[in-house]
């Protein structure tokens, strides 16, 4: 998704103050439509965007010129364009007019087809979004439009499960109080609810669609920005004026839940909205081979500039000197001086030795791409078999650098998880209950039958458990399942006769869904009621008090009175919490606390529970304390958690649950292979931190023996580090305050190290280095090196270098709470710093700019939609497809083209040096040394099959291999298979060919003639030719490890075409039929068509047939090649060590730490204990206490549900109705925000 925000205006627009300059008026948009802004020199464009996105690069006039720019920028189009303009200048031309520009024309096309289809996808994704059905207020009534046709200012209708088309401010809903619940899943990643809710006045206003057509309302609210969490603003409105928050605000992305019907006012539309701003512009990735490449092309092209102009020089000394030796000659050359000479030759030689830069192996180069793409389309090991989703390149041009990546940055809910809490295990009364599903084929099915709410995906089998329960003799296990059915902020409602359950967070829905399958069935709940049904009989609780969760308490409670009157206190939360408010006897708790270890180690999610019976005197006591605390003005928080305290003590242990969040299959073991393979593996969520510290420790990202650095223990290491005294822990002023930290120094301790931080440190971070940076500009020499660009070095940079610094020393980072746009920020920090190859991997809306900012994106067809795989490189179904992505397709394509590379830049410059020292013998004229096809065809047809089909389907292991062994991965991340040493290696390889066959040639030939010598000009072309082609031919079979049927018949096809050719170019009738094309006519008898001359050369069949010449060739073979068999010997004999012996080291180094796969929790590890506890926010209980939340019933509230009736309590109906209408001032004056 394009986005107008480039990353670093986060900062920026973070700190920047407020301009609340943003007018939206209801249903007029003739008043939006006369704003203009600047944007580009003089023009202009609206201010107030449409609601269409534009994710495509092109249309159909800017996709020639812009295409032709993009490729441009690419060093060698450059070079070969301007060859391709002295080309066209006769005095200079040395080659024909089609041998340069025929081959970057199949180049260009090629490229620009292939940047087509893949624009013409994102046209079809924009087209399905923009054309996604709404209802539109228009004329009085709500009219079915498309996303496209909304603007700002309109209303529009919004009904259950449909998305949020854009930023709307919403006005009213069919919900008690106009609240409206959403899923913000492709925003945040959370599947939990949040809701939303309208303010009063628009609540009681706007109930009907005429008023909602009749409303003016004006909101002025800031700018658009990617704030996704902040919005402040004003409504005016008949002469008053109400504030808005987030807490009215649904934003674009967003889907509605648990609510029929809803309005909203658009804000934001389009590109304006903050899920847009959000994402980052669609950039161009390069590969750091590619990048090398340009720079390598530059030095070629200098080099060749410069010999040149060298061998200009020679020529106008040459032409002097045979000058004053010569004068009798100088009749012809009085129109002619030895400067302008040189000069003309200057450029002959630049377009003759074009050819040391061969085109033909930048067309090879995107043929190679994209067979290796096609490889990667159809692995069947990629293949996921349940969603019918194979993996898909899509991008052709990156391929190689999936075998250098060093980062991983990851989404954690959907990409690592498949977001599925499963009520695994319990502890009840010291007894743990729970194990795998029995061999038998049905023996829960038997003892469930009698159960009607009994969940079929239910994974919890324990027929102890389930056969105690039916007996219903334990007290303590009926307690225990009345708690998982009372405590709790869940929401019912009936569907298709089926109870749905909506709860605050996944983990409180599987604690319900448990007890609901062991037949304690949460059914319905008013303001003050809850009713269940146990074991099939149905009692009402009445609600005294709900005592909800919050980070400081770590517990939730709830006081109910039970049908016989007593009244009962039930507890649930994080074990720290729960363990000291136990009563005196404690006899179930020292195998509750083994229990919880148990569960523990196996990274399950743990929670405590407990409970007791308060005296009616207590209760009464308590009540008026209660009462007197919630009705503050002031430090209401404090004071309750306080009167909460009171009554949450001598508490009854009644057990312990353990949840798992399910992560995908396969995702410990790839996470296990990417560290063998020396990958950091960053997880970025936004998601609550102990959430990611559990998964961290499911997946095996961190284990146990780890020291686990929070946020203060990061400030004191950067304190430690720096000059002065200041900490960042204190503020965030203090963090921008301390005097620059040293560069971290890193020890073998921090591969023992994790940092779990939060996205609000991170922002303290980022703004410490980008609030008053700037980017300078890259000098000549950082480009040729190809270094990043680094912003300005400060007191600011540095406090980010030292926390990257610290983060890349250890082994583990997670960031939680994190935006859509921190994730791009922190991919762009390490890339910045580290000058390291970066993946990102993700599945959701919020992270497509993670995505776009790394080197390589990776999209995962997940349950978050598909904008994730839109906008990445490569989409897989599956994280656990990533190890065969990266250890086989990625290690293997930059094998082959490394290889590739160092293979063509040898054999061209075998082949083509020849022609710089021919020029030593020929007064330095630019005379062409070899024939003209056999210079455009030795690059197209006689040596780039080989090379070819080693660039498709080399290996140097097999698939199976590579994974086994990840360590060989590790060659790509260090640059080892090509760089700018095994560049000039190449270069001196070829070199010494291109000499070796030269020299002995021309020892063979010179000062020889006759008619059956092979002495002459062509003969001697022919044989160095003949020599070069040969020798490449050998050093390919020599290079080659993994031998197909293609790669021995392209050697063969090779040496076949070569032959046939040089037949069919270098004969009298081709030369007869075109003589400026075919200007080497050899092996013919006759006579020309302009002349009697006869032509008697047989130049061509002695150098092929004459054994003279054969030996020759052979012995300059034979010279050129044993250095490169002498350097092959001696590396076999200094050889790397074997794969076993590969192996026999990685578990000399993996045998002192055995603790990788296993977990061993230390008893004060306060990561690894009831996460769920730690994780979970604040539910509804403020909604439910005060009847916002419930829907307005008659007497028959319920209808009939799998045989249970609800049975209102006397009185109940009328005290519920009145009591909810006069408590709805209350809940929308205070418009406090509770996350979900």
């Amino acid at each position: 998704m394009a986005g107008t925000e480039s990353p670093g205006s986060y900062q920026k627009a973070t700190k920047a103050p407020q301009e609340f300059t943003w007018i939206v008026k209801a249903n007029d948009r003739a008043y939006h439509e006369q704003f203009r802004k600047k944007y580009a020199y003089c023009l202009k464009k609206k201010k107030y965007a449409g609601n269409s996105i534009k994710t495509a690069k092109y249309n159909v006039l800017t996709f020639l010129p812009l295409n032709l720019y993009e490729q441009f920028h690419r060093v060698a189009n450059l070079y070969f364009l301007h060859v391709i303009l002295l080309q066209s200048i006769p005095e200079i031309s040395t080659l024909p007019w089609f041998a340069l520009l025929l081959p970057i024309s199949i180049l260009l096309s090629i490229r620009g087809i292939r940047d087509l289809i893949d624009d013409i996808a994102r046209h079809r994704s924009d087209g399905e979004i923009n054309s996604r059905p709404c209802e539109i207020l228009t004329g009085g009534r709500f009219c079915k439009k498309q996303w496209k046709d909304i603007h700002v200012g309109d209303i529009v209708c919004l009904r259950k499960d449909s998305f949020v088309p854009a930023d709307l401010l919403l006005l009213s809903s069919s919900e008690p109080s106009s609240l409206c619940y959403v899923e913000t899943m492709d925003i945040d990643g959370e599947t939990n609810l949040k809701y939303r809710q309208a303010l009063l006045v628009t609540h009681q206003e706007l109930a009907n669609v005429e008023n909602m057509a009749s409303f003016d309302g004006k909101v002025t609210c800031e700018e658009p920005n990617s704030r996704l969490h902040n919005f402040i603003g004003t409504l005016e409105w008949r002469g008053e004026t109400y504030p808005l928050d987030t807490e009215q605000i649904l934003l674009r992305g967003c889907r509605i839940r648990n609510t029929e019907v809803c309005y909203g006012l658009v804000i934001y539309a389009g590109s304006d909205s903050k899920i847009m701003k959000n994402c980052g512009k669609i950039k161009l990735k390069k590969t750091k081979l590619n990048r090398l490449m340009d720079r390598i092309v530059l030095l070629i092209s200098l080099a060749l500039i410069l010999t040149s102009f060298g061998l200009a020089v020679g020529s106008g000394i040459w032409v002097t000197k045979f000058r004053q030796e010569h004068s009798y000659l100088s009749v012809f050359y009085t129109n002619t001086s030895a400067t302008k000479h040189a000069f003309y030759a200057f450029w002959g030689f630049i377009i003759l030795l074009s050819f040391v830069l061969p085109m033909a192996m930048l067309i090879t180069f995107e043929f190679i791409y994209l067979v290796n793409s096609c490889f990667i389309n159809w692995d069947l090991e990629m293949y996921y078999a349940p969603k019918d989703t194979p993996a898909k390149a899509r991008s052709t041009s990156l391929n190689d650098q999936l075998g250098q990546i060093q980062y991983i940055f990851s989404d954690k809910t959907g990409t690592l998880t498949q977001n599925i809490m499963t009520f695994k295990k319990c502890c009840i009364d010291g007894q743990i209950y729970g194990s795998n599903r029995s061999s038998d084929s049905n023996p829960m099915e038997d003892l469930l039958r009698w159960n009607k709410y009994w969940d079929t995906k239910l994974e919890f089998y324990d027929p102890l458990l389930m056969s105690t329960i039916q007996r219903d003799d334990n007290p303590v296990l009926r307690e225990f399942l009345r708690l998982l059915a009372l405590c709790h902020t869940v929401m019912v409602e009936e569907k298709e006769s089926q109870l749905i359950y909506q709860a605050a967070s996944p983990d409180e829905e599987a604690l319900v869904t448990a007890a609901r399958n062991m037949g304690y069935v949460f059914l319905s709940r008013t303001q003050d009621t809850i009713t269940i049904s146990e074991l099939g009989k149905e009692r009402t609780y009445k609600v005294l008090a709900l005592l909800d969760f919050n980070s400081v308490r770590k517990r939730m409670s709830v006081l109910v009175r039970d049908p016989e009157g007593r009244i009962k206190l039930y507890t649930k939360g994080a074990d720290t919490v729960i363990l000291e408010r136990l009563h005196s006897d404690r006899s179930s708790e020292a195998y509750t606390v083994k229990a919880l270890n148990s569960f523990a180690e196996e990274t399950l999610r743990t929670l405590c529970l407990a409970a007791k019976e308060v005296e009616e005197k207590e209760y009464t006591q308590w009540s008026k304390k209660h009462h007197a605390a919630s009705v503050l003005l002031q430090n209401r928080g404090p004071e309750l958690d306080k009167v909460y305290e009171e009554i949450e003590q001598d508490l009854q242990l009644l057990g312990a649950t353990a949840i798992e969040d399910k992560l995908q299959e396969g995702v410990p073991e790839t996470i296990h292979l990417l560290k063998r393979g020396g990958m950091k593996v960053w997880v970025l969520t936004g998601d609550k931190q102990e959430t990611a510290v559990n998964i961290g420790f499911a997946s095996q990202l961190l284990s146990d023996d780890m020291t686990i650095l929070g946020e203060t223990e990061i400030c004191e290491i950067l304190k430690s580090s720096s000059n002065g005294d200041n900490s960042m822990a204190g503020s965030g002023e203090a963090l921008f305050g301390c005097d620059s930290p040293q560069p971290f120094q890193a020890s073998p301790l921090h591969d023992k190290m994790a940092l779990v931080v939060s996205g609000d440190f991170l922002d303290k971070i980022l703004h410490a280095a980008g609030e008053e940076q700037g980017k300078r500009k890259q000098s000549a020499w950082e480009w040729f090196r190809g270094c990043r660009v680094k912003a300005k070095e400060d007191h600011r940079n540095s406090v980010e270098e030292g926390f990257v610094e610290l983060a890349t020393a250890c082994q583990a980072v997670i960031c939680c709470r994190v935006t859509p746009k921190q994730k791009a920020l922190i991919v762009q920090m390490v890339k910045r710093h580290k000058n390291a190859i970066a993946l990102a991997i993700g599945d959701g809306a919020n992270d497509v700019n993670m995505i776009k900012t790394a080197d390589i994106g990776v999209g995962i067809s997940g349950q978050e939609g598909m904008q994730a795989v839109q906008c990445s490189d490569y989409a897989l179904a599956q994280f656990r497809y990533l190890q065969r992505l990266l250890f086989v397709h990625g290690r293997w394509s930059y094998l082959r083209i490394c290889k590739f590379l160092r293979y063509f830049f040898y054999k061209t410059f075998a082949g083509m040096m020849a022609q710089i020292w021919f020029a030593f013998y020929t007064g330095f004229t630019a005379q062409p040394l070899l024939e003209g096809w056999f210079l455009a065809l030795y690059n197209v047809f006689y040596t780039s099959y080989p090379v070819l089909c080693m660039g498709m389907f080399e290996q140097d292991v097999s698939a199976k291999k590579s994974l086994t062994f990840p360590e060989l991965y590790k060659a790509g991340q260090k640059d080892q298979l090509f760089n700018f040493r095994t560049f000039c290696l190449s270069f001196i390889q070829g070199s010494f060919v291109s000499l070796a066959t030269f020299y002995i040639a021309l020892w063979a030939c010179e000062d020889k003639a006759g008619a059956r010598i092979i002495g002459d000009y062509q003969s001697f072309a022919m044989i160095i030719a003949t020599s070069a082609i040969l020798t490449v031919t050998v050093e390919i079979i020599l290079d080659v490890k993994f031998w197909t049927v293609f790669s021995i018949l392209a050697v063969f096809l090779s040496l076949i075409l070569y032959c046939l050719f040089s037949y069919a170019t270098q004969s009298f009738q081709a030369y007869r039929t075109a003589p400026t094309v075919f200007q080497f006519p050899v092996a013919c008898y006759g006579t020309s068509a302009t002349s009697n001359f006869r032509f008697h050369a047989d130049a061509s069949k002695n150098a092929l047939t004459d054994p003279t010449a054969l030996l020759v060739v052979l012995l300059a073979v034979t010279v050129s090649i044993t250095p490169s068999l002498t350097i092959r010997f001696l590396r076999s004999i200094t050889a790397p060590r074997t794969m076993s012996e590969i192996a026999q080291a990685r578990d000399l180094e993996m045998k002192p730490s055995t603790v990788e796969l296993t977990s061993h929790l230390q008893r004060d590890s306060h990561w690894r204990r009831s996460s769920y506890a730690f994780s979970h926010k604040e539910g509804y209980a403020d909604l439910i206490s005060r009847g916002a939340s419930l829907r307005v019933k008659g007497p028959h509230v319920r209808s009939q549900l799998n045989g249970f009736h609800h049975t209102l309590l006397p009185g109940k109906e009328s005290s519920t109705t009145t009591q909810d209408i006069a408590s709805s001032h209350d809940v929308l004056t205070q418009q406090k925000y509770l996350p979900g």
